[in-house]
């Protein structure tokens, strides 16, 4: 691997527009992407937990990581997930698919890689069995919480960094100490190392990680745009920003996602449905009102920072 293609800044974990009918609204996911993009990102994060992955057939996985790379070509990098459980052959066989498609990097679920009853030997063994099968295909780790939570350990972060295939690392522990130990270890590594939770992010960052990759991202990427670039040359802004991602996490971000997160879209004048296959949230007068007021307050910082 001759150089580090994975740019630092903030990389969404992109949503799936749907229409009624729950097809995929490939008009609303253009303009999706183009939102994204005109926030600041550095790259895209499709076919995740987000987009609603393991509710598409693997067609719709290969169209819709087509579709946004259609739309982010020589703009940013697209990343997207290639693996999907079963067989390490079948899994295999899929990453390529999706490397076909021209994307950056093909994400690996660290949950897909081994049962919940299994050890980092047989992870590990599994891993070298889907590398070898790869050819020099480059990759990605997401430790996506479902079906259940595997974390990478310190130790097999180190392996992982070895095998100099993978580049892209969406760490999801919401532990400060440990993010600080991965950092550590993929510091000069071609592994870029991506935090997914909002209230360590401005840590992380003065830790030496690369960026954030988290839901919030989709109510206010350009806040995030912003704080991975200018944590630190104004680290007054960013501590404000960093009590804000705070405050709204638990309250209103997690709170029905992904259904109030396409509302929330909608509300900043993207025509996306709320229509969601994963989840049947309804969003009642209470929830609505969460979100008009955060928006407000998303304006507020777009002015204070100059958006």
């Amino acid at each position: 691997m001759q150089s580090k293609k994975i740019p630092s800044g903030l990389w969404p974990v992109m949503l799936t527009p749907f229409k009624q009918n729950k097809e995929i609204d490939f008009t609303a996911l253009d303009n999706l992407t183009q939102w994204y993009i005109d926030s600041g990102v550095a790259g895209l994060f499709t076919v995740c937990g987000s987009s609603e992955m393991y509710t598409l057939t693997d067609d719709e996985r290969i169209e819709l990581a087509k579709r946004v790379l259609t739309k982010a070509v020589n703009k940013v990098p697209v990343v997207a997930t290639g693996t999907f459980g079963g067989p390490i052959q079948k899994q295999a066989e899929f990453v390529k698919k999706m490397s076909d498609t021209g994307i950056a990097a093909v994400v690996c679920l660290v949950n897909q890689l081994a049962d919940k009853n299994q050890n980092d030997d047989v992870w590990k063994a599994n891993t070298e069995k889907l590398l070898s099968l790869t050819g020099n295909i480059e990759l990605g780790l997401y430790e996506c919480p479902n079906p259940y939570h595997r974390l990478l350990s310190p130790a097999l972060l180190e392996w992982v960094i070895s095998t100099d295939r993978f580049v892209f690392l969406k760490e999801t522990s919401a532990n400060i100490d440990l993010i600080k130990q991965k950092i550590a270890i993929a510091k000069n590594s071609p592994l870029s190392f991506f935090n997914a939770h909002s209230g360590s992010i401005l840590e992380s960052l003065q830790y030496g990680g690369n960026g954030f990759c988290g839901i919030a991202a989709n109510f206010y990427p350009e806040l995030f745009a912003w704080i991975c670039k200018h944590f630190k040359d104004q680290p007054e802004l960013a501590q404000q920003l960093q009590q804000f991602f705070i405050d709204n996490e638990k309250a209103v971000i997690e709170h029905k996602y992904m259904t109030s997160a396409k509302k929330f879209i909608s509300l900043r004048g993207i025509n996306i449905k709320t229509t969601c296959r994963a989840c049947d949230h309804i969003l009642d007068e209470k929830d609505i009102s969460l979100l008009e007021n955060l928006l407000k307050e998303v304006t507020i910082y777009r002015q204070k920072l100059g958006l």
